[in-house]
């Protein structure tokens, strides 16, 4: 009943946590060799924020506040981890 709730979940989450590490000037001056302008990392930060927010709306929307919260904490440590081993990976390929 409520198994595409977390397949969207993870497509919000992933972009969403890459759009917050891509916000980041370190970040930035990492992979891009140098910082975003000042409205694009707004940007990134709104669009990063609204994707967990959205992800988090839908997972209390099918499952409730008790059990969509503990699926969100999931989905969002999950992202979070695959957004920070990209950044590692991609760190390491660099150097």
């Amino acid at each position: 009943m409520s198994g595409w709730c977390h397949g969207l979940a993870v497509v919000l989450c992933l972009p969403g946590f890459a759009a917050l590490a891509l916000a980041m000037e370190r970040h930035q001056e990492e992979l891009f060799g140098h910082a975003f302008a000042p409205s694009l990392t707004r940007r990134l930060r709104v669009a990063g924020w609204g994707a967990l927010l959205l992800a988090l709306c839908v997972l209390v929307g099918v499952q409730g506040w008790g059990l969509g919260l503990v699926s969100f904490t999931g989905h969002t440590s999950l992202a979070a981890g695959l957004v920070f081993v990209a950044l590692l990976v991609q760190g390491r390929r660099k150097a």
